[in-house]
C-alpha cells in the first residue's frame, strides 16, 4: 500500500496532521496502535476534566448551603464518577473516528517502526507484518508516565495517571509525587472526593513552572483544603509489601519521614516514546529523549517529520495540533499545493492551563524571567475578591496577574488563578500574537460583570489607573 503521507500515532498532534494532509489533497494513513485520538483523549486531557468536573460538582453539593439551596444526603458514587469519565472519553473517540471517516483517512491498526527512508513496519496485535510505503512519515508517538528508579509503577499501589483514572474503588489514603499539571489536578479529585491527600514535590515550590505568586496561591488553596503538601522533599524507597504503601520521604534539611498510604501515585512528569520505531537505523537525530525538529518539524531525515510530545517543544495537546497542522502544510508547500510556509510557533506565546480548583492558566514571561531577560517591567494585579462576578458565584479565590514592559508596553506575560481562568487566557494569547500593547487592552471594552474584565483591571492596576481596587 502506497500513501503520500503516513502519520504514526493518532493523538491531538497526529489526527490534526492528517486531517489537514488530507483537506490539502494529499493520500493519507495513520498508524496507531491502540484508540484513536490517543492517550489526550483515551487517558488524559478529556476523561481527566470529567473526573474534575464530578469532584467540583460534588464540592458544589457540599456548600450548596452557601448559595442558599439546602441539598442533603449528598454522597459521591465513586464508581458512577469513573464510568461517567470513560463515557466522555469514549464519545470522543468515536467523534475522532467520524473525522477520520469524512476526511477519507485510512486507520491501520498496529505498531509503526520507520523501516527506512518512505518505508514503514507496522506490527499488528496478532504479530503479523506489512510494509507501508509513504512519501512523507509523521512522527507523533506522544509520551509516557515517566518512571523513577527509585518508583517503580506496578499499576497497583504505586501508579501512573492511567491507572489512577480507572481506580476500582476509591483510596482513604494517596501520596502524589510531582505537583505539575498531572499531580495537582488529581490531587484536587481525590482530595475532594474524601481521599487524605499528601503532595511531595523535589522542587521548592508546588507548580514550580508557573509564576511563583501562583504557586503560593495553589498552596494556600490547596491547605485550606486539607491537602497536605510537602516541598523540597523527594521519595527515596517506597515498600508494597503490607496492605498499603510505606514511602519513605526525604526532607530539606536531610531528615527522613515515613508516609502510609493506599497508594502512591507517580506524576513526575512524561517521558516521549522514541524508543523502537526506526530513529538510530535511519539517522534520525534525537538528543536528550526527543526528537531534533526544525522551526516546520523536519528531522535531521528529509521528508521525515516529528511532531508533539516526541520532539522538543512544550508536552501539551494544543502545542502538538498546531505542529500536526504545520508539518502538512510544509509538505504541501514542498508539493507545491500550498502556496506559502506555515506560520511557525512561538513557544513562548502557548497558553498552558491546569484544570484543578482554582484554575490556573498562564502565558508568557514570569515575572521572574522577564527581570532575567533583561526587560524593565511593569506588574499589575486584579484580585477576585474585588469582582463583582466572582462574588456572585462564591469564586473569590486567586487574582489575575499581567506583565508588562514599561517602555513599549509590551504584554509579556499573564498568569491568573481562579475560577474560569483558563477560558481567559486566549485573550492574552491573540494580544500578544496581534503585538497588542497595555494602552489598546486598556481602551478594548471588557463586558461587566464578568471574570475576564479582571485583565483589563490588571492592567490598570500596573498602569495607576485601576477604579475597581
Amino acid at each position: 500500500m502506497a500513501y503520500d503521507v503516513v502519520v504514526i500515532g493518532s493523538g491531538p498532534g497526529g489526527y490534526p496532521a492528517a486531517i489537514r494532509a488530507s483537506q490539502l489533497g494529499f493520500k493519507v494513513a495513520v498508524i496507531e496502535k491502540e484508540s484513536l485520538g490517543g492517550i489526550c483523549l483515551n487517558w488524559g486531557c478529556i476523561p481527566t476534566k470529567a473526573l474534575l468536573k464530578s469532584a467540583q460538582v460534588y464540592e458544589y453539593m457540599k456548600h450548596s448551603a452557601d448559595y442558599g439551596i439546602n441539598a442533603t444526603g449528598v454522597q459521591a458514587d465513586f464508581g458512577a464518577v469513573i464510568k461517567r469519565s470513560r463515557g466522555v472519553a469514549d464519545k470522543m473517540s468515536k467523534g475522532v473516528t467520524f473525522l477520520r471517516k469524512k476526511n477519507k483517512i485510512d486507520v491501520i491498526m498496529g505498531y509503526g517502526k520507520i523501516a527506512s527512508k518512505g518505508k514503514v513496519e507496522v506490527t499488528a496485535a496478532d504479530g503479523s507484518k506489512q510494509i507501508i510505503d509513504a512519501k512523507y512519515i509523521v512522527i507523533a508517538t506522544g509520551g509516557r508516565s515517566r518512571e523513577l528508579p527509585n518508583l517503580k509503577q506496578d499499576g497497583k499501589k504505586v501508579i501512573g495517571y492511567r491507572e489512577a483514572m480507572v481506580l476500582p474503588t476509591l483510596p482513604k489514603s494517596m501520596i502524589i509525587v510531582g505537583s505539575g499539571a498531572i499531580g495537582v489536578e488529581f490531587a484536587y479529585v481525590y482530595n475532594s472526593m474524601g481521599t487524605k491527600v499528601t503532595i511531595v514535590e523535589f522542587l521548592p515550590r508546588i507548580v514550580p513552572v508557573e509564576d511563583e505568586d501562583i504557586s503560593k496561591e495553589l498552596e494556600k488553596q490547596y491547605k485550606k483544603q486539607g491537602i497536605d503538601i510537602m516541598t523540597n522533599s523527594s521519595v527515596e524507597s517506597v515498600d508494597t509489601s503490607g496492605a498499603g504503601v510505606k514511602a519513605v520521604v526525604k526532607k530539606q534539611d536531610g531528615s527522613t519521614v515515613t508516609l502510609e498510604a493506599d497508594i502512591v501515585l507517580s506524576a513526575v512528569g512524561v517521558v516521549a516514546n522514541i524508543e523502537n520505531i526506526g530513529l538510530e537505523q535511519n539517522a534520525i537525530k534525537a538528543e536528550k529523549g526527543k526528537i531534533i525538529v526544525d522551526k516546520y518539524q523536519q528531522t535531521s531525515v528529509a521528508g521525515i517529520y516529528a511532531i508533539g510530545d516526541c520532539s522538543p517543544g512544550q508536552a501539551l495537546a494544543h502545542v502538538a495540533a498546531k505542529e500536526g497542522i504545520n508539518a502538512a502544510e510544509h509538505i504541501a508547500y514542498l508539493e507545491k499545493k500550498h502556496h506559502h510556509l506555515p506560520d511557525t510557533i512561538d513557544y513562548n506565546n502557548v497558553p498552558g492551563c491546569t484544570y484543578c480548583t482554582p484554575e490556573i492558566a498562564s502565558i508568557g514571561f514570569t515575572e521572574k524571567a522577564a527581570k532575567e531577560a533583561g526587560y524593565d517591567i511593569k506588574v499589575g494585579k486584579f484580585p477576585f475578591v474585588a469582582s463583582g462576578k466572582a462574588s456572585a458565584a462564591g469564586a473569590t479565590e486567586g487574582f489575575v496577574k499581567v506583565i508588562f514592559d514599561a517602555k513599549y508596553g509590551e504584554f509579556l506575560g499573564a498568569h491568573m488563578i481562579g475560577t474560569n481562568v483558563t477560558e481567559m487566557i486566549a485573550e492574552v494569547s491573540v494580544a500578544r500574537k496581534l503585538e497588542t500593547t497595555a494602552h489598546e487592552i486598556l481602551n478594548a471594552i471588557h463586558p461587566h460583570p464578568t471574570m475576564s474584565e479582571g485583565i483589563k483591571e490588571a492592567t490598570a492596576a500596573a498602569y495607576g489607573e485601576a477604579i475597581d481596587i
